[in-house]
């Protein structure tokens, strides 16, 4: 058996931790998601729900990647896991006082993804501080196989916490998992980044560098335009398919744990080949036919009778194995191309300006799907990201062949 460098060693250390942290949080969010639909039975309820996750990434990401730029970054992300379970501790005890109220179950949400927030962009920021150059697109497949891993069996560990006891006991389950992941991340030794001038600066100048690099990086700029428009659109889709499982299919707990598994399941596959292959040369190409395949999916679930549910579940699988197209090359050019001393301040403002765009497509998902059906809106949102993956591809065609050049 090949001998492991270091660097891998550091990196695969993390990732376990970070794999139970993640498997806890994505059965925790699905039980909360689930008592959601439940309760309620409506879109509006779960597109506020999604939004108020959001909401912290939107306003306060720009300013979080200014400290993960100047800080460093494994104490940061070590208080966003702790951030994160508190949040779990308190709604899991306040069950024990009664039916907490919506809004209440809201601001849970917020402050985990408050957590969220600080630890995504740190975690991708340090990534490489530990991993060479030629190898992030492999590394990103790898991590995102593991958070897929765990995306795929967390909605399944979920629905079995809520088929044999009620969300304030699952919440429990979300603070071994934290617990775990922080005492592996106190393990890694991980080497201060380099930190320019900038550091003297405030905030605000500090964060206008960080738009300063994105609008010097033209490729990045082509690319991002498309990968905007299509994070309006997809996002609502994959808030909504509790909802479709429920009211449409007539599902069960158990009917949207399968869904939401076959459809991390698909992101596991995909980003398992990513991480061995490195996926397609053409990177941009790579991203335009992912928001393609995922428009075509879209519109094959939408059309789809009340009673295709298996067919359904197919199509879901499918659209799980096209969404890392997008995701990983995407991340990978930002963190081959942008230099450590900005990389936690860009990849902040991206993830924020992304954040921005996921409500308005929400806020618009939402109501209309109530008005003309989850279906209805299926077709109409396949359609338009058939427009954006055409858009993508006649935007970044020219970059790829000047870096295969």
């Amino acid at each position: 058996m090949k001998k492991l460098e270091k660097w891998q060693k550091s990196f695969f250390t993390i990732y376990i931790g970070q794999a139970f942290s993640l498997l806890s949080s994505s059965a925790v969010q699905f039980s909360i998601i689930w008592w959601i639909t439940v309760q309620t039975g409506s879109a509006v309820a779960l597109t506020i729900a999604s939004v108020v996750g959001l909401l912290p990434q939107a306003i306060i990401g720009p300013f979080a990647g200014v400290f993960i730029d100047r800080y460093n970054r494994k104490p940061i992300m070590i208080l966003a896991d702790s951030a994160v379970a508190l949040s779990s501790l308190v709604l899991g005890i306040s069950f024990f006082f009664g039916t907490p109220s919506l809004i209440f179950i809201y601001v849970i949400l917020f402050t985990r993804a408050l957590g969220e927030t600080f630890h995504k962009p740190a975690m991708q920021a340090a990534i490489p501080q530990l991993v060479p150059e030629n190898e992030l697109t492999k590394a990103g497949g790898v991590g995102q196989m593991i958070q897929s891993a765990c995306s795929m069996v967390g909605p399944m560990l979920g629905a079995f916490l809520m088929s044999i006891t009620t969300l304030q006991y699952a919440m429990f389950v979300d603070i071994i998992g934290a617990s775990f992941a922080v005492l592996t991340l106190s393990s890694v030794k991980l080497v201060k980044h380099k930190v320019s001038s900038q550091s003297k600066l405030t905030v605000i100048e500090d964060m206008k560098l960080g738009l300063k690099a994105i609008k010097a990086n033209k490729a990045l700029v082509r690319v991002s335009i498309p990968v905007l428009l299509s994070t309006i659109v997809f996002v609502p889709l994959g808030t909504l398919l509790p909802l479709m499982v429920k009211v449409y299919f007539n599902g069960t707990a158990w009917s949207n744990g399968i869904v939401q598994t076959l459809f991390s399941s698909g992101m596991l596959i995909s980003a398992m080949i990513i991480s061995v292959t490195g996926g397609l040369k053409k990177q941009f190409l790579m991203i335009s036919i992912g928001i393609l395949s995922l428009g075509i999916c879209s519109l094959i679930e939408g059309l789809l009778p009340s009673n295709a549910f298996l067919i359904f579940c197919i199509v879901v699988f499918i659209m799980g194995t096209t969404g890392m197209l997008t995701n990983i090359p995407f991340t990978a050019y930002v963190q081959r191309t942008i230099p450590q001393e900005n990389l936690g301040k860009v990849l902040s403002l991206i993830t924020s300006v992304m954040s921005f765009a996921a409500p308005v497509g929400m806020f618009i998902a939402g109501p209309i799907s109530d008005i003309i059906g989850i279906s209805n809106w299926m077709i109409l949102a396949g359609t338009l990201m058939l427009i954006v993956g055409t858009l993508c591809y006649l935007l970044t065609r020219r970059f790829d062949k000047l870096a295969i050049g």
